[in-house]
């Protein structure tokens, strides 16, 4: 363990309490860049932090104090009861280049009124509302594809996802769309990690750097498509009951109306953030199903049991037990959203440290979830690990795909309907294949995608 303490700048004031660090790095993390973190793959540092240093562990990143975290206790800590001293970390805010002030990159208090506004398309009988729409695309899928076909299903889902999110909560059609707009958001993807690291970058997005102007290209695209569904919806007098007629007729406190700026940046971060997760949670789940018969074997029998040939409703969700583990399982192993950051505002205490403001603290769902003191033999896929004993016997932030406390996502309790229900959908009629030599790797961008795609063959049920 490591200290520095703070001079006083007087020395008849009382002494400040000295800075306590938790052990890690000894050097700048930019000097291992060149050898032992080469790639920059950021999961790979913080696996390494965890392995070496254990639950809470110190690097300095230029002259950035960091912390990573790795433990319930300490992640409550941050999201939950020490929330209102941190804000979104950097990296986030670089997000706001895309989608402005919305849910995920807006702070307090500015944040809580548009969490207010948006949260009643998320109330329970909403929710229950849009299982007919889910289905219904997802059973248009699945009569598309063909015994035999070869498919990107990475692709497949995000395609799906996109007409889902569509649909249910902004009743637009996006069918003719789809292709530009998965061109558009993979071009983002792709620039991601030049968007983190490049120094200043809000202020040289206008510049015409290479990748800058593709930056700029692919959001101009998004924005006429979003800016579209807002005008078609403004001359349409009848209020549809989605989440943007709500947005559109809402009021603030003194009356005023949401600006249409503000109402893109609310569209564009539940627009993008609803189906790149969900796509990517649902890849990821056909691939370790295929890895894995016995649990694939059980999957398809609840399916049978509960179902009995017929389309799934809403109703069905409660007693598809063994796919809601099998979706839970896949966002423990592979979880979309792999890693958080916050940005300390002021000093803070933290189990047998103390902090300075301005201390940015990470944690990461991808590496907590392979705890093996909460996940025994954490790399195997083991639906049973949320049978409720085994479930109940974890501390809470064990576990939190979705986050936790006042950011926790809005729109968590739609993603494991939406999940469960494509899952049982598609599973009724298909198995899927992973192609035999496939390379399948996750590649940690905004979220956690499959790095080459998932190429699979379909095999229909007999």
């Amino acid at each position: 363990m490591s200290s520095a303490v703070r001079i006083s700048a007087s020395p008849s004031k009382q002494r400040p309490r000295p800075y306590v660090f938790p052990p890690g790095l000894k050097l700048n993390l930019i000097l291992y860049s060149f050898n032992r973190f080469r790639g920059g793959n950021p999961i790979r540092v913080f696996q390494y932090l965890f392995d070496n240093f254990g639950d809470a562990a110190h690097y300095k990143l230029g002259r950035r104090h960091v912390v990573f975290l790795n433990n319930p206790e300490y992640i409550r800590e941050i999201l939950v009861v020490q929330n209102s001293n941190f804000v979104k970390e950097r990296t986030v805010q670089r997000m706001k280049m895309l989608v402005g002030e919305g849910l995920i990159t807006s702070e307090d208090p500015f944040h809580r009124t548009q969490r207010m506004l948006s949260q009643p398309a998320f109330y329970r009988q909403r929710i229950s509302n849009y299982a007919s729409d889910i289905v219904h695309k997802a059973a248009a899928f699945r009569e598309r594809w063909q015994p035999g076909k070869q498919l990107d299903i990475s692709l497949e889902m995000m395609h799906l996802a996109l007409d889902v999110i569509a649909k249910t909560l902004f009743d637009s059609d996006v069918a003719a769309e789809v292709e530009e707009i998965s061109r558009e958001v993979n071009a983002i993807m792709r620039l991601y990690n030049f968007l983190v690291v490049i120094p200043l970058a809000e202020m040289l997005q206008n510049y015409p750097l290479p990748g800058m102007r593709r930056f700029r290209q692919a959001r101009a695209r998004l924005d006429a498509i979003v800016y579209r569904m807002i005008e078609e919806h403004r001359r349409d007098e009848q209020p549809r009951g989605d989440l943007l007629s709500m947005l559109l007729s809402a009021r603030y406190d003194d009356g005023g109306a949401m600006p249409d700026l503000q109402v893109r940046d609310e569209v564009m971060t539940i627009f993008l953030a609803g189906y790149e997760t969900i796509a990517n949670a649902l890849t990821w789940t056909w691939y370790l199903l295929s890895q894995n018969p016995e649990a694939e074997q059980k999957f398809h029998a609840e399916l049978d049991s509960a179902l009995a040939g017929r389309t799934a409703t809403y109703e069905d969700v409660p007693n598809l037990r063994y796919t809601e583990m099998v979706f839970a399982e896949s966002m423990r192993l592979y979880p979309p959203a792999w890693a958080m950051g916050r940005f300390a505002v002021d000093d803070f205490a933290l189990g047998p440290y103390f902090l300075p403001k301005d201390t940015t603290v990470f944690l990461s769902q991808y590496v907590m979830h392979r705890d093996a003191r909460y996940f025994p033999d954490p790399e195997r896929f083991d639906p049973d690990r949320w049978l409720p004993e085994a479930k109940a016997s974890r501390p809470r932030f064990s576990y939190f795909p979705f986050g936790g406390g006042a950011r926790q996502c809005i729109g968590e309790s739609f993603a494991w309907m939406e999940g469960i229900l494509i899952l049982a959908t598609i599973a009724q009629r298909w198995r899927l294949r992973l192609l035999p030599g496939h390379r399948v790797e996750p590649q940690p961008l905004i979220t956690l995608r499959p790095k080459y795609g998932m190429k699979m063959i379909l095999e229909e049920r007999i």
